[in-house]
C-alpha cells in the first residue's frame, strides 16, 4: 500500500472519530437511576425488569442507586454519579438549579396534591396552623414537602422563622412525631399514609389547594442530549407502569406492599392520593416551578434567585 493511501485511510479513521454518532447508533452501557423509597414506578419497573427487556436490544443494563430523599438524588446527578433521577418531588430541581445542576426535565407525575400533608399525634394539642407557630416542626429538606409547610404558613400569615424547622429524612420525621421530640411532621406517601393508619397521626392540612405536587423524572444535560432513545423507552414504561397502576390497584399494592413492607391497604390508601399519570414536561406546565422557587427565595432558603424557566425540557417522539 503506498504511502498517499495510508495517509487517506488514516485521515478518514480519525474523522470518525472525531464524529459524535448519533444518538440512536450508540450501543451498550449502563443506564444508571437514582431513586427513593417512594418512587413507585420505579420499584415495580425493577422488580419485574421490564426497563431491561426493553434496552437489551441496545445492549443496555440498568443499574439501580436508592436514596434517601431527593435532593441526595440530585447532588449524585449532578456530579455524575447517576444518569436519571426518578420521581423527585417538585421543589428539587429547583434546589438543584440554584446549586447550578446541569439537568433537563423527562418527565413528570400529573399533581397529586392530598399526597402530602403536615400530621400532628393523635393526643396533640395543635388543632390549627396557627397553633404552629413557635413549635418545631420536622421536615426533609427540599422535599415538596418543604414547600407546602412554606405555603401552609404563609396562608395563615406566618413565615417560615415563626416554627423551627427540624431537618430530618421521612425514617427520621415519624420516629421523632412518634416520640415527640417535634410537634409536627410533613410528611408524603407511602410515609402519610402509614403513619396515619400505624399510629393515629392526625391530619393538620394537605396539600389540596396550596401546592400541585407534581413529581419529576429528570437526565444530566449531557446524558439526555446523547441518549434521547433511551429516554424515550424509559418515558414509554413509566407510562405504561403508571396507566397499569390505576387500573389494577389492588394488584399493585400487593405487589408494593412486599416491597416496601407496608401492609396493602396502607399501600392502597397512598396509590389513591397519587396520579401515577406520566406526562410529558412542557413550559407552560413549568408555572408553579417558579412560585416554588421564589417561596424559597423570599425565605432565604435559596442561595440566588433562579428563573425556572431555564432549565431544558426533553421531548418525547411523537406517536
Amino acid at each position: 500500500m503506498n504511502r498517499r493511501r495510508i495517509l487517506h485511510l488514516a485521515s478518514f479513521a480519525l474523522a470518525l472519530l472525531a464524529t459524535p454518532l448519533p444518538a440512536h447508533a450508540e450501543e451498550g452501557g449502563v443506564l444508571r437511576i437514582g431513586y427513593q423509597r417512594s418512587s413507585t414506578l420505579i420499584s415495580l419497573l425493577r422488580q419485574d425488569q421490564t426497563l431491561e427487556k426493553a434496552l437489551a436490544p441496545s445492549k443496555i443494563t440498568v443499574s439501580w442507586h436508592e436514596f434517601t430523599s431527593g435532593l441526595p438524588i440530585m447532588e449524585a446527578l449532578n456530579v455524575g454519579q447517576i444518569d436519571v433521577s426518578a420521581d423527585v418531588a417538585d421543589t428539587v430541581p429547583i434546589f438543584a438549579q440554584a446549586a447550578g445542576a446541569k439537568i433537563t426535565y423527562v418527565a413528570q407525575e400529573a399533581a397529586s396534591p392530598s399526597a402530602q400533608a403536615i400530621l400532628v399525634s393523635g393526643d396533640s394539642p395543635v388543632k390549627s396552623i396557627a397553633d404552629l407557630k413557635g413549635r418545631k416542626v420536622a421536615v426533609t429538606k427540599g422535599a415538596g414537602s418543604h414547600y407546602l409547610l412554606l405555603a401552609v404558613l404563609a396562608g395563615e400569615g406566618l413565615s417560615f422563622k415563626s416554627i423551627t424547622p427540624a431537618y430530618l429524612t421521612p425514617a427520621d420525621g415519624r420516629s421523632a412525631l412518634a416520640g415527640g421530640s417535634v410537634d409536627a411532621w410533613v410528611a408524603w406517601d407511602p410515609f402519610l399514609s402509614a403513619a396515619q393508619a400505624q399510629s393515629g397521626a392526625r391530619v393538620l392540612k394537605d396539600g389540596t389547594g396550596l401546592s400541585l405536587y407534581k413529581r419529576y423524572y429528570l437526565a444530566g444535560d449531557d446524558y439526555a442530549k446523547r441518549h434521547p432513545d433511551v429516554l424515550a423507552v424509559l418515558f414509554a414504561k413509566l407510562r405504561e407502569t403508571g396507566d397499569w397502576v390505576k387500573a389494577h390497584p389492588d394488584e399493585a399494592a400487593t405487589r408494593l406492599s412486599a416491597l416496601w413492607k407496608i401492609e396493602a391497604p396502607i399501600v392502597r390508601q397512598a396509590n389513591d392520593r397519587r396520579s401515577y399519570k406520566v406526562e410529558p414536561v412542557t413550559r407552560d406546565g413549568l408555572s408553579e416551578q417558579q412560585k416554588i422557587a421564589d417561596a424559597f427565595r423570599a425565605e432565604a432558603l435559596l442561595p440566588r434567585p433562579v428563573d425556572a424557566s431555564l432549565l431544558a425540557v426533553w421531548e418525547p417522539p411523537t406517536r
